[in-house]
């Protein structure tokens, strides 16, 4: 009930006295949270203002993507960089919006924008397009090359479940570089306190002993036993 009050509150005084609302009680209010960025370039003498100002308003709206929290988040572990602008171009295109302020002195221009996007609908394009834009719904773990089916224990034993999406082939001169960490499953343990024990790494193939290739479709199951002490557990993949 205090807490009740309390929030009550704040939207109460706010709104007596004109002052912005704290960003998380406004996106409480209606889902949607605010991206802000700005750019500043140095034209070249061959280019009009136009495109120079085109150019800067470009960049501030990846900006305003790139440095918002909810991005940050749902990209935290992708570590495949030329992906990483691939997903802010295509975002900062969805979302543009409102162009603030725009600026030009000399050769100098400035671009500063600002919009409001709904939290979810941001989140469901971020996942999808790290998935290689298979729609991803919340709470599944899937990347470009696996999805996670489902984990479960046994005496101990850790079955997690997982699916192929693309033609994995370990020997192939096609299967290079980022893909093999996408093909990787993780793994954290942690203890009774839910302190992170460690987190360990495991091929994604059929078998133990290991299958050379893994058809788009193909299922198989990894068989993890739980290290001494670990008491809960996160399957997750590499994005």
């Amino acid at each position: 009930m205090s807490v009740r009050h309390s929030t009550t509150g704040v939207l109460l005084l706010s709104a007596l006295i004109g002052i912005p609302l704290p960003s998380h009680a406004a996106e409480a209010m209606n889902g949607r949270i605010e991206i802000i960025g700005e750019y500043r370039y140095a034209a070249r003498e061959s280019e009009s203002v136009a495109d120079a100002k085109a150019l800067a308003c470009r960049e501030a709206w990846r900006q305003a993507i790139t440095t918002s929290p909810l991005y940050r988040e749902q990209t935290a572990a992708v570590v495949d960089s030329e992906l990483l602008r691939q997903l802010a171009d295509s975002l900062a295109a969805r979302y543009a919006a409102q162009v603030v302020e725009e600026t030009e002195r000399r050769q100098t221009v400035f671009c500063k924008v600002r919009g409001t996007v709904p939290k979810d609908d941001m989140a469901f394009a971020i996942r999808t397009q790290l998935a290689g834009g298979v729609p991803v719904a919340h709470g599944v773990e899937q990347n470009r090359a696996l999805r996670i089916l489902s984990v479960r224990e046994e005496n101990g034993v850790m079955l997690i479940q997982y699916q192929a999406l693309k033609r994995l082939d370990w020997l192939g001169t096609h299967y290079q570089g980022g893909l093999r960490e996408s093909a990787d499953i993780m793994v954290d343990f942690y203890d009774e306190q839910g302190l992170l024990m460690k987190t360990e790494r495991y091929p994604a193939r059929r078998t133990a002993t290991g299958d050379d290739v893994m058809n788009p479709g193909a299922i198989a199951v990894l068989k993890v036993t739980k290290p001494a002490g670990s008491k809960t557990y996160r399957a997750w993949l590499v994005k």
